[in-house]
């Protein structure tokens, strides 16, 4: 019988260390483990070397001063262009920066799955990429075409934490939603990886929400599962639910003022996962009461 992998978010941030690599899937403002980053600023784990294609996971961990180096394709909060504590971050010089084109962001994760030390590709030939990573090597066909393509290094990660919609107890977790992005290559590319999600179901219950290739992540590549609903939030868990603009806009607004950001954080980010969505529901009430229907309807009562 497989193992019960079942535990908080707290319990797999503690098994997590400083000086780590650290993969975090989904995609921009999409689909992120919001709640283990949550969990993560709550820990004293730093000095970081994060792999995503990034969005507010990064810009919560720059922004408490936690990532060493960034390895990443972009980072952005998809309808806000640039991340704006990762626009401040590079600005002040917070980290080192490794960018890569998004296929061989891709190819890196799927070496490092594979077990191989790179893999070869054609993304990047005749663009600035290789001059901004002047580490990066060139391998030659072994064969009669003698075509020259990129060795993408490996990108093995320590840990990996990936958010999808139903997990269950050993660690097969199933997305619903459009898009899988990558997060079956950042779990098998991890020694260890945590996956949470939106509702623990039982194995049968799979085959009711969706076929056999909505099971993007199998138990043996996974450590920890932890029931986390609304544990994307504010980025979007299609079909569970979209992106919560109007948190995302004044995250992004409160990112531009010191003074702002600290009461940001004091009200959201300063107690457990439960105090946040409480903090969250306030907010959602206060701007519902704040839109123009809402006052048309204060002013006819």
């Amino acid at each position: 019988m497989s193992a019960d992998k079942r535990m908080t978010a707290d319990e797999a941030v503690a098994r997590l260390e400083s000086g780590m690599t650290l993969g975090i899937g989904g995609w921009g403002s999409r689909r992120k483990p919001m709640a283990l980053v949550r969990a993560l600023l709550r820990s004293d784990v730093t000095d970081l070397t994060v792999v995503s294609y990034g969005g507010p996971d990064v810009g919560l961990l720059a922004a408490a001063g936690r990532i060493r180096r960034l390895v990443t394709a972009f980072v952005t909060l998809d309808s806000i262009p640039l991340e704006p504590h990762f626009r401040a971050a590079r600005q002040r010089g917070g980290f080192e920066l490794t960018e890569l084109d998004e296929a061989m962001f891709m190819w890196g994760l799927t070496a490092a799955a594979h077990r191989l030390p790179f893999m070869p590709v054609r993304a990047g030939l005749g663009s600035d990429v290789m001059s901004v990573n002047p580490g990066l090597r060139t391998v030659v066909s072994p064969y009669e075409d003698g075509e020259e393509f990129v060795a993408v290094p490996a990108l093995t990660l320590d840990a990996a934490l990936v958010h999808l919609n139903r997990a269950d107890a050993h660690g097969n977790a199933q997305y619903l939603g459009p898009d899988p992005y990558f997060d079956d290559l950042f779990c098998e590319a991890a020694r260890e990886a945590y996956v949470s999600c939106e509702r623990v179901v039982g194995t049968a219950e799979f085959a009711a929400a969706g076929g056999p290739q909505t099971l993007l992540v199998q138990r043996h590549c996974v450590n920890g599962v932890v029931e986390a609903p609304g544990g994307a939030h504010f980025t979007s868990c299609v079909p569970d639910y979209d992106r919560d603009e109007a948190f995302q806009a004044a995250y992004a607004e409160a990112a531009a003022d010191p003074a702002a950001w600290a009461a940001f954080t004091g009200r959201f980010l300063s107690g457990d996962e439960d105090a946040y969505r409480a903090a969250v529901a306030g907010f959602s009430h206060q701007a519902s009461d704040d839109t123009p229907e809402a006052a048309g309807r204060g002013g006819t009562q």
